[in-house]
């Protein structure tokens, strides 16, 4: 039995030798490549249903990154310039690429569940500076009913109405601003 083991690892070679790969052809063939639904890939920051950023410059996710890849400068929101419906918002965000080993730890440090990680995986750049991905690369797009920030909370009078108006945890946020606090 011991005998025929190298045999084993020769057939394993010999079958995955001819097989087709993702590479070939790519990007002229058109196929794109289906990631898994978990496959981390590059940030994004997320909105509130109003359009104000999620993050509050806390900077637990600089903390927390190993590679030291995410640089984060908080500043105070005030009742004419406000980014978040809290107290504070991320006035620099950035994250570099060419450091980063796209382990998730910024994910799971995350408080306010900010910074998510999308399935974009083309990443490649020949100038290391456009690596560098700035706040406004990494907000994500205003959608219906969004407001471009700085903008006064849409969905509750104070931050209680504001955040006791979500809905249970694993149900999406279709609340509108015009439709204000649920509660």
């Amino acid at each position: 039995m011991g005998i025929f083991d190298p045999w084993a690892g020769f057939g394993v070679t010999f079958n995955t030798m001819f097989r087709k790969t993702f590479t070939q052809g790519y990007p002229q063939k058109g196929k794109e490549k289906v990631t898994m639904p978990r496959f981390h890939g590059r940030h994004q920051l997320n909105r509130w249903p109003d359009g104000l950023e999620k993050c509050v410059g806390c900077e637990l996710c600089a903390w927390a990154c190993p590679a030291d890849a995410i640089y984060v400068e908080g500043a105070d929101n005030t009742d004419d310039q406000r980014f978040s419906p809290g107290e504070r918002y991320g006035h620099v965000y950035q994250i570099n690429y060419l450091r980063c080993i796209f382990c998730g730890y910024c994910i799971e440090a995350c408080p306010t569940r900010a910074l998510t990680m999308t399935n974009e995986f083309k990443l490649a750049d020949d100038n290391r500076r456009d690596l560098i991905y700035t706040k406004d690369e990494l907000l994500a797009p205003l959608i219906s009913g969004m407001e471009q920030p700085p903008h006064p909370r849409r969905l509750g009078d104070d931050e209680q109405a504001y955040f006791l108006g979500l809905p249970e945890t694993g149900q999406p946020d279709t609340r509108t601003p015009a439709q204000g606090a649920a509660k």
